[in-house]
């Protein structure tokens, strides 16, 4: 799942839309322009809830940026960090029903060399990248880290869980996490070597918010055992959800998804 390995197929694949330097207000700010094949044909209403804008990280990489205000009068604000061979232009779509159903604005941001944002996919360029997310998350919006939900998805758990491990916020969702590259390709390792990628499982025990586990018992890219192994290590650990039957990439198909996402946001963090 590391992101190189993503890079040739990323390139290859034409985003349903992205944002494209033009027209919008403040430093960095850009317009949403859809083409005419987009899969998926937005409402004006939902647009005017996008915001693109590009940010640049410590390794001075231009960072593609996405604010989803699905939710205004909400508290918290996901800091969606998605998977692998997919950008902001496909994930859109999904942002804002995500965010409408669970009744949470999102923050969204293309790894360096996907989407529009520049440089190279490698580890440090993840993490360089959701710092300066982050930071233009609280800066941009005003959004204090109390308020904001750490969410990451498949390699995207790999930055989550390094920034969680540096600052607290409201709480951390791992979808579909690995433990680190090593144990994904030769599943019988059982400590981290130094020339091993993304060892989130070394990282998460630093972790001090509260942590959801979303894994599928039958996923074929990364087994469920990397999920229940980083529950396990996680010191504030909630309630985990396995979803009996599913794979890698259709969790959220799952009615359970949704249901304990929603439980997890607004009944057991606080609220008022």
């Amino acid at each position: 799942p590391a992101p190189a390995a993503a890079a040739a197929a990323n390139a290859a694949q034409a985003a349903p839309q992205q944002p494209e330097e033009g027209a919008g207000a403040g430093p960095g700010a850009c317009s949403l322009h859809l083409s005419e094949r987009a899969d998926w044909q937005y409402s004006q209403r939902e647009l005017d809830a996008v915001e693109v804008f590009f940010s640049r990280t410590a390794r001075d990489n231009r960072l593609g940026c996405m604010f989803v205000r699905c939710a205004p009068s909400s508290r918290y604000t996901l800091l969606f960090s998605h998977g692998n061979a997919v950008d902001l232009g496909q994930m859109c779509s999904f942002y804002i029903g995500l965010g409408s159903r669970i009744n949470c604005n999102i923050f969204s941001y293309d790894y360096s060399g996907y989407g529009v944002s520049s440089g190279k996919p490698s580890e440090k360029n993840l993490y360089a990248d959701i710092d300066a997310a982050w930071q233009a998350l609280r800066t941009r919006y005003g959004v204090s880290p109390e308020n904001i939900i750490l969410y990451g998805q498949s390699i995207g758990t790999v930055p989550t869980v390094d920034l969680a491990s540096r600052y607290e916020c409201a709480a951390v969702i791992l979808h579909s996490p690995l433990m680190s590259g090593l144990r994904v390709a030769f599943p019988d390792t059982r400590k981290t070597y130094c020339f091993d990628a993304f060892p989130s499982i070394d990282k998460i025990s630093k972790v001090t918010s509260p942590v959801l586990v979303i894994h599928g018992t039958e996923d074929e890219v990364i087994d469920f055992s990397h999920g229940l192994a980083m529950y396990e290590r996680c010191p504030r650990a909630v309630e985990p959800l396995w979803v009996e039957g599913a794979g890698h990439n259709d969790i959220e198909l799952y009615a359970q998804y949704l249901e304990r996402l929603k439980q997890f946001i607004s009944h057991e963090l606080p609220n008022s």
